[in-house]
């Protein structure tokens, strides 16, 4: 007979003691909040040290991110394509995604220009043409056109051209449509590698918060608040059009198209949004945008082609909203006046070329495009790199957002959406991911 002795104030059943579970949420909030005030310290102090720590904390955390991207977005691509074939309808429901893609990003850009022109950002603010600097690389729709398709099969994967890896990634998986039961083993291979990468970026994704830390707290001892100041008018369009986009036009959508509860969208999407707030990276975010997007009742055949394919082509953020006020503020800048037609090739290319955004951090390349076809000079990028990380966090929670909430109105208007996983979509998947596996472990 063995006796078994329980420490006092340790309840009956309790093997030991557990630290209350901090919300994925909260952990993220915190690493906000603690890089503000560690950037603040830094900048002010002129804490050299701080300063470098925060920087590599963050850049190493975007790394790991970026690490996994050219396989992620290679299998995900062949694999959605390939699981279009168990969905029915799945031809219309390809198509009504992609036009959904187009009409939320015609919105999202008619309420940038919009905001441009009635606040001038360029207005007041003491830059000049000579404060501008040319890019290093700029684009242009023959680049766009010619680039889509590579010259060989590896330097897309060395050199990260996303556009490229999709277009290989779509030829392989029609290919393997076609050929049928003979691919199978590419494509269980294909499989079982996805989730590998899959389940590697979550434990990296489990950083966020101490990547936001770096990332917060490196903008804010670089650029302080005088910057920011400086582009007062044109960083609040930015907020505003994708706040107006995303808490103003989506949840409009919702009620009035998909008929579901708004309420109940974001609160199974912010995890998705937060991260993408904090990584800058859509690419980066779309395992997890994924797992939301099913929580919210999405079928998982739909959402495996619907997310991945939004995550490098659907970004009412980075190219509608962002090329938009940025196009009016560089026109002012340089003195171009832009008319009618001009307006209209800004909607054109953020409609047509937003895929050349390609789910990478920053935006460069769709505002290089924007500006090449207006005839706008390109030096006015050079005026916008510096305050581009704070740009691009709410551009890409914009974004993330409407990867997640185009497969939800197409699910809904065709009627295979679970109205009960919507209304019950968990706050905060994250936490209970490996649930299921912990449980079968513990079996």
């Amino acid at each position: 007979m063995s006796v078994v002795v329980r420490p006092q104030g340790v309840p009956q059943g309790s093997s030991s003691f557990r630290l209350p579970k901090v919300p994925f949420w909260a952990q993220i909030l915190l690493g906000l909040v603690l890089g503000v005030v560690l950037g603040w310290i830094a900048r002010s102090g002129d804490v050299g040290w701080l300063v470098t720590t925060l920087d590599k904390i963050g850049s190493i955390f975007v790394q790991l991110l970026k690490l996994a991207v050219a396989p992620l977005v290679f299998f995900a691509i062949l694999i959605s394509i390939t699981n279009l074939r168990n969905v029915n309808n799945a031809a219309r429901l390809a198509t009504r995604t992609l036009l959904w893609f187009m009409a939320t990003s015609l919105i999202a850009v008619a309420i940038g220009l919009a905001i441009g022109l009635i606040t001038n950002p360029g207005a007041g603010t003491d830059l000049t043409p000579k404060d501008g600097a040319k890019p290093d690389h700029a684009g242009s729709w023959l680049d766009f056109l010619t680039g889509i398709v590579p010259t060989d099969v590896i330097t897309p994967f060395t050199e990260l051209n996303v556009l490229q890896i999709v277009f290989i990634a779509a030829v392989a998986g029609v290919a393997a449509l076609q050929l049928g039961e003979k691919a199978q083993p590419i494509l269980t291979l294909s499989q079982s590698v996805l989730e590998l990468l899959q389940k590697a970026l979550w434990w990296v994704i489990r950083l966020a918060p101490l990547g936001t830390l770096g990332l917060i707290g490196t903008a804010i001892a670089d650029y302080g608040w005088n910057l920011i100041g400086k582009y007062a008018t044109f960083t609040a369009d930015i907020y505003i059009g994708c706040a107006l986009v995303m808490f103003g036009v989506y949840p409009l959508l919702l009620a009035t198209v998909a008929k579901v509860n708004p309420l109940s969208f974001f609160k199974g999407a912010w995890p998705a949004i937060q991260l993408a707030f904090v990584s800058r990276s859509s690419v980066g975010t779309m395992p997890l945008t994924q797992k939301v997007t099913e929580r919210l009742g999405v079928p998982k055949e739909y959402a495996s082609f619907a997310v991945p394919f939004g995550s490098t082509t659907k970004m009412d953020g980075c190219a509608s909203i962002y090329p938009a006020i940025a196009a009016i503020f560089i026109a002012q800048i340089f003195d171009v006046h832009l008319g009618i037609g001009d307006y209209l090739l800004i909607a054109f290319v953020s409609v047509i070329g937003s895929a050349a955004t390609a789910g990478l951090t920053g935006a460069t390349v769709m505002l290089t495009l924007t500006l090449s076809t207006l005839g706008l000079p390109l030096e006015g990028v050079g005026l916008l790199m510096a305050i581009d990380p704070v740009l691009d966090m709410m551009r890409t929670a914009t974004n993330v957002a409407g990867q997640s909430l185009i497969p939800v109105i197409v699910s809904a208007r065709e009627k295979i959406l679970d109205h009960e996983a919507y209304a019950h979509a968990s706050a905060s998947p994250l936490d209970d991911y490996d649930e299921p596996e912990r449980r079968l472990a513990a079996a």
